[in-house]
């Protein structure tokens, strides 16, 4: 999840994210910046048909990061995006009518044309729109690999952990998040892109799919004294 990306945990699911927006406000007792986070945070709800067949894209979810922060019309996001502008404006219109995308006062562009410049709202942040997995991770590598690779940070982990560890762990990531989403713009900032996926791991090291078939298995030679079935009477 990201500030302007959904979450995708099923609806009913034990794993989503704890109901985050019913904890009293600890503002006012001197607790951590972490769960003064939380608890400005709101509950997510599942996203209608229309709001998850939206952000069942990875080209629409790349449009929602680059209007985060910025308003930028079509022709904008169309070269930021490397799209043609009618694809572009195609995607950009299904953001505008299911509430992603918010459009503002009109302004002149290059050559003096009037255009619309489009802001994201934020709404996909309190969404849970179901499995979308591909959609993310393909949104992800394409800014991820446009990026300078001395500015990226990677890293990948096991860690063996009992049921009530995981939810501190989700818990605590969500608090991070949410701490440090709510921090917009701010001298001297610029915006850095954040992707966190957690998983069980698999105990099984071959699947079956990877597993070679006994036909294609190379034969092994016959002992010398093994008999020979075509050699029967």
């Amino acid at each position: 999840m990201n500030a302007d990306s959904p979450g995708h945990h099923a609806a009913g699911d034990p794993s989503a994210p704890r109901a985050i927006g019913q904890q009293p406000d600890p503002r006012s007792n001197g607790d951590s910046p972490a769960a003064a986070a939380l608890a400005r945070a709101v509950e997510r709800r599942d996203a209608t048909d229309a709001e998850a067949k939206a952000l069942a894209s990875s080209i629409r979810i790349r449009i929602l990061r680059l209007c985060l922060d910025e308003a930028l019309s079509n022709r904008e996001i169309a070269e930021a995006a490397g799209l043609n502008p009618a694809t572009s404006l195609h995607h950009v219109r299904m953001l505008a009518d299911t509430g992603f995308l918010e459009v503002q006062e009109a302004r002149r562009g290059k050559r003096g044309s009037r255009e619309f410049p489009y802001l994201a709202t934020g709404k996909s942040w309190f969404l849970n729109t179901g499995d979308i997995t591909s959609e993310m991770l393909d949104a992800f590598t394409a800014e991820f690999t446009a990026a300078p690779y001395e500015e990226r940070t990677m890293g990948r982990m096991a860690a063996m952990l009992t049921e009530d560890e995981v939810e501190e762990f989700r818990t605590r990531i969500d608090e991070l998040f949410e701490e440090f989403r709510s921090r917009r713009k701010k001298g001297g900032a610029k915006q850095w892109g954040l992707f966190i996926a957690m998983h069980p791991s698999s105990s099984r090291t071959i699947t079956e799919q990877d597993a070679p078939d006994h036909e294609d298995a190379p034969a092994e030679d016959a002992p010398d004294d093994e008999e020979d079935p075509g050699a029967r009477g």
